[in-house]
């Protein structure tokens, strides 16, 4: 009989472990049977030594089978699922989820609530009055296949084990492995149900993987584990060192989200979402060549079929669609604030991380499960890196509901640099790995 001890030796000097001493470790932590003390130590002989991507896999499928699975087997077509890596101003859902739909890919998406700078993707969504993201299976179901697309909050009892070794992950310094967190985000993906998955893996200042070399790393996991467990699986690495996007903040992003689906948002998030569009549509089967994509998402966006789709969603789940033609009718912030240049120069760094945390004192997202979170408000951008400012010109509006702002005009003075000399804007896409 193998023991747990045995498996944490085993790693610990570098061995390949089999499907069945991972599941033991995953079926033995879940239930009670192997103790904090030894998941630990197996956690961190993983940090130390790494995984292959076999065992990526069985890593995967244990945590995917300690749960509910939902079956999305009714749902006619390739189901597609995308996942973001999280950053600030990331608003690629709320543009992909109907761009990809109006081309005929389902998109069933289960989102989460955001702990950080700005709310996830469900507490956009709630920026739009009377939009329910509570829907029962058959009714989400239903709607996928009646319009090609829903958005609901993750429900159900869906990788327990991940949920608990995270928690470990999380006290023991083992945060930053890119085996755990491979297999911790795709078997949520899994999970949930997705025929074939497309990854944004963030990379930069606001970013969790700082560097090209380590989102690179763990793209390539994410997409070999993908490809083993049989779903078709795609990545790019994006830039995170700036903010994507002009908008901060729940309201002022669906806002900028719809302008997006008219074809009139800014240029990177446009890209970024032509680019990620086209993995979806071709992991959905609905063209051949990212090129081909890239064209039918185009159409759909110059043709008004992407924003009437969101309406469509909007409606569908208990919102008011007018909202797509009137943006007044999002929340408004009673202050909007604007932060001067203290000098004429060129933007040089925007430091996106700090930048979402001006957001987050005004009260646009999280530092605690608890927090409330005010839709309103947030920050607007005027300018991005390589763009010159004159002294006491904008660069950025803040969208407030208390008069003092103080601490978050301190933290755009300091962390968004302004020099003499120009310099380039970083490169949207790092890279995109395919199998």
């Amino acid at each position: 009989m193998t023991r747990m001890v045995d498996v944490i030796e085993k790693k610990r000097n570098g061995g390949l472990l089999t499907k069945e001493e991972i599941e033991l470790f995953v079926e033995g932590y879940t239930n009670g049977t192997i103790p904090d003390y030894q998941a630990s130590a197996f956690l961190m002989a993983v940090y130390f030594k790494g995984m292959e991507p076999e065992e990526q896999a069985h890593l995967t499928m244990a945590m995917v089978e300690s749960g509910e699975q939902i079956d999305l087997s009714a749902i006619k077509g390739s189901k597609v699922d995308k996942h973001s890596t999280g950053g600030v101003g990331d608003t690629t859902t709320l543009i992909l989820v109907p761009l990809v739909a109006a081309c005929g890919v389902p998109v069933a998406k289960m989102s989460g609530r955001g702990l950080g700078h700005t709310g996830g993707t469900l507490d956009k969504l709630e920026a739009l009055d009377g939009f329910h993201i509570e829907l029962s299976k058959d009714e989400f179901v239903k709607q996928v296949n009646d319009l090609k697309l829903a958005v609901i909050g993750q429900s159900g009892n869906l990788t327990p084990a991940d949920q608990k070794i995270y928690a470990l992950r999380d006290v023991t310094a083992t945060v930053d492995s890119i085996p755990l967190i491979a297999s911790s985000i795709m078997s949520k993906k899994i999970a949930a149900g997705a025929d074939a998955i497309v990854l944004d893996v963030k990379s930069g200042d606001g970013a969790f993987m700082k560097t090209m070399e380590a989102s690179k790393a763990l793209a390539e996991s994410m997409v070999a584990i993908g490809e083993q467990v049989g779903r078709n699986t795609m990545a790019i690495i994006s830039d995170m060192s700036q903010p994507l996007g002009n908008a901060i903040g729940n309201a002022l992003e669906v806002k900028e989200a719809i302008e997006t689906l008219k074809g009139e948002g800014p240029e990177d998030l446009t890209e970024l979402c032509l680019t990620l569009g086209s993995q979806m549509v071709v992991v959905g089967g609905k063209a051949d060549t990212l090129e081909e994509a890239r064209e039918l998402l185009k159409e759909v966006i110059e043709n008004g079929q992407a924003l009437s789709l969101f309406g469509d969603l909007i409606e569908a789940q208990g919102g008011n669609r007018a909202v797509i033609e009137d943006l007044s009718l999002l929340p408004q912030a009673q202050y909007q604030i604007p932060v001067a240049a203290e000098k004429s120069g060129y933007i040089t760094k925007m430091e996106a991380d700090d930048i979402g945390i001006a957001a987050m004192l005004l009260g646009a997202g999280r530092a605690t499960k608890e927090d409330e979170i005010d839709l309103a408000v947030g920050i607007m951008l005027d300018k991005k890196v390589g763009d010159y400012v004159e002294k006491g010109e904008t660069f950025a509006t803040i969208h407030a509901n208390a008069e003092d702002v103080s601490q978050s005009t301190a933290l755009l003075l300091e962390h968004i640099h302004i020099e003499k000399e120009k310099v380039s804007p970083p490169a949207l896409i790092g890279d995109v790995i395919t199998k």
